[in-house]
C-alpha cells in the first residue's frame, strides 16, 4: 500500500507551514529587480548595485545557525514567530531608509528581513520533512516548495507594476545628465516608489504573525535527551552526502540568483528596458512553477539523484545557449534555465537531510540555509565581470561575446557541479540505501 505524501492528521499544520514558502518567495522575487532599480535611481555600477543581493542573502548566512539552535531549544512555532517578527521589522525599515535616501539603510532593512527568512526556512523545511514517513519526505518538501513560485510570481508582479513601471528615472534616456535639482526630485520620488511595497509587506507579515500566534501547531521531537551540539556537528561532518549537498546548495542558490537578477542586464544588452525585461522574468517564474509540478510528479517514478542530474544537464545546455547565442534566442534560453532550476533546491535539501534524525535535521537544515550565501557572493562576482569594460553591459567582448553574455559562465559552472552531485547520489548514496 502506497504511503500518503501528507496524512490527514497533519493537513492543517502542513497548509499553515506551506503558506510560509510563498511568503519568502515573494520577498525573493520583489528584491531581484531592486538591483536594477537602485542601479538606475542612485546611479550605481553593476557591482555596487549587487550589494542588494549581498545584504539579502548574507542575512541568511549569518542567522541560519543561530535560528537552528533557537528552534532546537524551543519549538518550531516559536521559531516561526521570531522569523515573522524579524521579516516584518526589516520590511518596515524601508520607511526611514526612504526618508534618509541612503543606500546602506535599504541594505540594512534587507539584511534584517532575511534574518527572519533564515528563521522561517530553517524551521519550515525540516518541519515539512518530519510531517510523515521518510519515504515520502522529498516528495512532501517538493509539494510544499511548489507554493514558493506562487510567491515569486506575486512578488514579481508587484515589482513590475508598482515599482519598475513607476520609476521616473527609468523613463529618461540620459538620467545622469540631468540638472542636480531635477535629479534630486526624481530620486526622492523613485525611492518612495521602492519603499511602499516593502512597508505594505511588513504590515501583511504582522497580520500573519497574529494568525499563527493564535493557532495550535504540533511539535515533532525525538524521544530522549538531546545530543550535544558538538556530537551533532561531528555526525554531519562525516556524512559525505550531506556535506556535498551543502556545497551543491551553495552553487544552486548562486546560479538561481544570478539567472534571475541579471536577466535584466541581459535584456538591457539587446535593447530592452526594465519593464519589458520583467515580462521575461515573469515567464521564467511561470516556467519555474511548471517545472516544480513536473519534477514533483516525476519523483514518484525516478530516484531524486537521477532526476537532479538530468535537470542539471539540461540547465548546462541552456546556459551554453545563453552565452553563445545573442539576442532573443539567448534570452529565451535564459528563461529556460528556470525550468531546470525548479526541482533543485528542495531535491538537494531532501537528499542531504535524508537518513538524519530530528535533531540532526534541525542543525543540518541550518547548514543548507547558510548555503544560501551563494546568492550573496556569486551575483557580486557576476557584476564584476559585467563591469569589466565599464558600467554598460556590453562595452567589452570576451571570447567573442559581450561581457554580460560571458558572465553566465558562472551559473554554467554551478550546474556542472550539481549534475555531478546528482550522479554521485544516484550511483553511490542511493545504491547504499537500497
Amino acid at each position: 500500500m502506497k504511503k500518503p505524501v501528507v496524512s490527514k492528521q497533519v493537513v492543517i499544520p502542513f497548509i499553515l507551514i506551506t503558506s510560509l514558502f510563498a511568503l519568502w518567495g515573494f520577498a525573493n522575487a520583489i528584491t531581484d529587480p531592486m538591483v536594477q532599480a537602485f542601479k538606475k535611481v542612485l546611479e550605481l555600477s553593476n557591482s555596487q548595485a549587487a550589494w542588494v543581493q549581498m545584504a539579502f542573502y548574507g542575512g541568511y548566512f549569518c542567522m541560519a545557525l543561530p535560528a537552528a539552535l533557537f528552534v532546537r531549544k524551543y519549538s518550531y512555532k516559536t521559531g516561526i514567530l521570531v522569523g515573522l517578527a524579524l521579516y516584518s521589522l526589516g520590511a518596515l525599515l524601508f520607511y526611514p531608509a526612504a526618508v534618509t535616501e541612503q543606500f546602506w539603510f535599504f541594505c540594512l532593512g534587507l539584511y534584517i528581513l532575511t534574518f527572519g527568512l533564515a528563521f522561517l526556512e530553517t524551521t519550515a523545511n525540516p518541519y515539512i520533512l518530519a510531517m510523515g514517513t521518510p519515504e515520502t519526505a522529498t516528495q512532501r518538501l517538493n509539494l510544499a516548495q511548489a507554493f514558493n513560485p506562487l510567491g515569486l510570481i506575486a512578488g514579481l508582479l508587484v515589482a513590475q507594476h508598482f515599482v519598475l513601471k513607476k520609476l521616473q528615472s527609468d523613463d529618461i534616456e540620459n538620467y545622469s545628465a540631468l540638472l542636480e535639482a531635477k535629479k534630486t526630485l526624481i530620486r526622492t520620488t523613485d525611492l518612495l516608489v521602492i519603499r511602499d511595497p516593502y512597508v505594505i509587506l511588513g504590515l501583511v507579515i504582522m497580520a500573519v504573525f497574529i494568525l499563527i500566534a493564535v493557532c495550535k501547531m504540533p511539535q515533532v521531537r525525538d524521544s530522549g535527551d538531546l545530543p550535544s551540539i558538538k556530537d551533532t556537528f561531528k555526525v554531519l561532518a562525516k556524512n559525505r552526502k550531506y556535506v556535498l549537498g551543502v556545497i551543491a546548495q551553495v552553487f544552486y542558490v548562486g546560479a538561481q540568483i544570478m539567472c534571475w537578477t541579471y536577466i535584466y542586464q541581459y535584456a538591457e544588452g539587446i535593447g530592452m528596458n526594465s519593464g519589458t525585461a520583467a515580462n521575461y522574468q515573469f515567464i521564467a517564474f511561470i516556467v519555474f512553477l511548471i517545472g516544480r509540478a513536473i519534477g514533483t510528479y516525476l519523483l514518484r517514478f525516478m530516484s531524486a539523484g537521477k532526476l537532479l542530474m538530468y535537470f542539471a544537464l539540461l540547465a548546462i545546455v541552456f546556459c551554453l545557449t545563453t552565452i553563445f547565442i545573442e539576442g532573443l534566442y539567448g534570452l529565451y534560453s535564459l528563461v529556460g534555465v528556470s525550468f531546470c532550476m525548479s526541482l533543485m533546491f528542495p531535491t538537494i535539501y531532501g537528499i542531504a537531510l535524508s537518513g538524519l534524525n530530528e535533531e540532526e535535521s534541525k542543525i543540518g537544515a541550518a547548514g543548507l540555509v547558510m548555503a544560501i550565501v551563494g546568492g550573496a557572493l556569486m551575483p557580486k562576482m557576476q557584476g564584476i565581470i559585467i563591469d569589466a569594460g565599464g558600467t554598460a553591459v556590453n562595452d567589452l567582448e570576451i571570447f567573442g561575446v559581450s561581457e554580460v553574455n560571458f558572465s553566465f559562465i558562472l551559473p554554467l559552472l554551478c550546474f556542472i557541479y550539481i549534475s555531478w552531485y546528482g550522479l554521485k547520489v544516484f550511483k553511490v548514496f542511493e545504491g547504499e540505501e537500497n
